[in-house]
C-alpha cells in the first residue's frame, strides 16, 4: 500500500452532484450524505457484492457503512437477491395480507421471545413514532421521556437534542417543529440514574413512555451499563408508564435478542429496522401482546401504511433473518472481533480509542471513550474528517460524519479486514500530525 496514496478521480460522482444539486435539496435524499461534515464530493455508489462497494468512476473500497447497518449480510447476498427477484417476479405490492408478512412475523416472534405481537411499517422513524403513539394509547398519559444526543427519527417531537445527522450540521432541533409539538417530550441526560429518579418523583405518573437506545449509536456509540437500564425499568413499573427500546440499528445485528438480549432491562415495547429488511425499507414496532392490541384494528390506536408488509420486502427479510440465524451471527461476531484485534492496537498508539459492541464500531476522539452525548470532545470532528479523507484515498469507505458508527458484515473477508488495518495505520499517522 503506498505511502502516499494517488487521489481516486471522482469525475462521474463530481457530475451526479452537479446536477443533483439542481433536482434535490443540497443534492441530497438524507443530510449526512452531503459529505458537508467530511468535506469534498459524496461519493455515488453504483454497485455493491459482499464487503465491497464501486462508485460510479470505477473505484473500489471496502465499505463499513453497509448503508448506515442494515446490510449485516453484505453488498448483494446471493439469499436476499433470490428473495427479492422471486417475489418481485410475482408482484411488488398487492395492499393485502401476504404469505412473506406471515413468516417475517413468525420470524421475529420466535427470536425474539419479547415480541409477541410485531406490527410492519416501512421505516424506522415509522416504527418509533407508532410505538410512542401505542404507549400513550395504552397509558392514557401524553409526557414521553428521551435523552439527551438519542435520535429516534425525525418526528416533529422527537427531533429535540437529537444528535446525529442534527449534531453533524449543528443544530439542536430542526426549524418547522412547533414548541407545542415537543411540549409533551421530556429530555433528561444519559447514564444519570439521580436525574431520572428526580424527575419521576415530581412527574412519573404524567409519563407514557421512556424512550431509549439502549445501545446509542447515532451520536457515537454510548455504551451504556446494565445497571442504568435495569434502573429506567425500574422505574417506569413503579410509575405505570412504558418502557420502549429504540433498537432500529441494534436489533437483529447484536444477536437475535438485540442489545435487550444483551443488556437486559426489559422493555414492553421495541422498534426495529435496519436489518429486518435485509437491505429493503422495512421497520417494525413489537412488544406485549395486551399493549399491542390497543393498535386498530382490535384497538383504539389508529396506524395504517399502503407499502406496510408488502411482499418483496417481507421476503428480504426472511432471507436476511433466516441466514443470521443460521451460522450467520456467529461469523459476525467472528469478523469483528477479527477487526477489533487488527485495530485495536493502532488505537492504542494515539489519543483515542476504538468502542465496539458486537458489530457496530466507533472512533473517540479521547480517552476514555464517553457514555454521554455531552461528555463526547468535538474536537475530535475535525482529526475524524482528516482519517475520513485518508481511508478514502485508500479505499476503504467509513461514515461521512464524526459522530456516526461503522458496520461489520459477515461478508467482509479476511483479507478486506486485513487490507483495512494497513490503511487505518497510515491515516491515523496522518490524522494525528504524523506522517503516513
Amino acid at each position: 500500500m503506498s505511502d502516499t496514496p494517488t487521489a481516486h478521480a471522482l469525475d462521474r460522482s463530481k457530475e451526479l452532484f452537479g446536477r443533483a444539486q439542481q433536482l434535490l435539496p443540497g443534492g441530497v435524499s438524507s443530510p449526512v450524505r452531503a459529505f458537508q461534515a467530511v468535506g469534498g464530493t459524496p461519493v455515488f455508489f453504483a454497485r455493491g457484492k459482499g464487503g465491497e462497494a464501486f462508485d460510479e468512476d470505477g473505484n473500489r473500497y471496502v465499505d463499513y457503512c453497509m448503508s448506515w447497518g442494515p446490510l449485516a449480510l453484505g453488498h448483494a447476498h446471493p439469499a436476499v437477491v433470490e428473495a427479492v427477484q422471486t417475489t418481485a417476479a410475482k408482484g411488488t405490492s398487492f395492499g393485502t395480507p401476504t404469505r412473506e408478512e406471515v413468516g417475517l412475523a413468525e420470524l421475529v416472534t420466535q427470536l425474539q421471545p419479547r415480541a409477541e405481537r410485531v406490527r410492519f411499517v416501512s421505516s424506522g422513524t415509522e416504527a418509533v413514532m407508532s410505538a410512542v403513539r401505542v404507549a400513550r394509547g395504552y397509558t392514557g398519559r401524553d409526557l414521553v421521556v428521551k435523552f439527551d444526543g438519542c435520535y429516534h427519527g425525525h418526528a416533529d417531537y422527537l427531533l429535540v437534542k437529537a444528535g446525529s445527522g442534527l449534531a453533524t450540521a449543528g443544530q439542536p432541533d430542526s426549524a418547522g417543529v412547533p414548541a407545542s409539538m415537543t411540549s409533551t417530550t421530556v429530555v433528561l441526560p444519559l447514564d444519570d440514574e439521580a436525574a431520572v429518579s428526580e424527575f419521576f418523583a415530581q412527574r412519573g405518573r404524567e409519563v407514557a413512555a421512556v424512550l431509549v437506545e439502549p445501545v446509542p449509536a447515532n451520536c457515537g456509540l454510548l455504551v451504556q451499563r446494565a445497571e442504568w437500564l435495569q434502573h429506567l425499568r425500574a422505574e417506569c413499573t413503579k410509575a405505570g408508564a412504558l418502557l420502549i427500546y429504540d433498537e432500529v440499528i441494534s436489533g437483529f445485528r447484536l444477536g437475535a435478542q438485540g442489545a435487550a438480549g444483551l443488556l437486559g432491562g426489559e422493555p414492553d415495547l421495541m422498534t426495529y429496522g435496519k436489518v429486518i429488511g435485509g437491505g429493503l425499507p422495512v421497520g417494525a414496532y413489537a412488544g406485549r401482546k395486551e399493549i399491542m392490541e390497543v393498535v386498530a384494528p382490535l384497538g383504539p390506536v389508529y396506524q395504517a401504511g399502503t407499502l406496510s408488509g408488502n411482499p418483496v420486502a417481507m421476503a428480504a427479510g426472511v432471507a436476511a433473518l433466516t441466514t443470521l440465524r443460521d451460522g450467520g451471527w456467529d461469523q459476525l461476531e467472528r469478523n469483528a472481533q477479527t477487526l477489533d484485534g487488527l485495530l485495536r492496537p493502532l488505537f492504542a498508539e494515539h489519543p483515542a480509542e476504538l468502542v465496539r459492541v458486537g458489530s457496530i464500531f466507533w472512533i473517540a476522539f479521547q480517552q476514555p471513550a464517553p457514555r454521554s452525548w455531552g461528555a463526547i470532545d468535538r474536537s475530535g470532528a475535525e482529526r475524524y474528517t482528516l482519517l475520513h479523507r485518508e481511508l478514502l484515498q485508500r479505499g476503504v469507505y467509513l461514515a461521512p460524519s464524526a459522530y456516526e458508527v461503522f458496520f461489520v458484515s459477515t461478508a467482509h473477508t479476511q483479507a478486506q479486514l486485513e487490507e483495512t488495518a494497513a490503511a487505518f495505520r497510515e491515516a491515523l499517522a496522518v490524522a494525528f500530525g504524523g506522517a503516513a
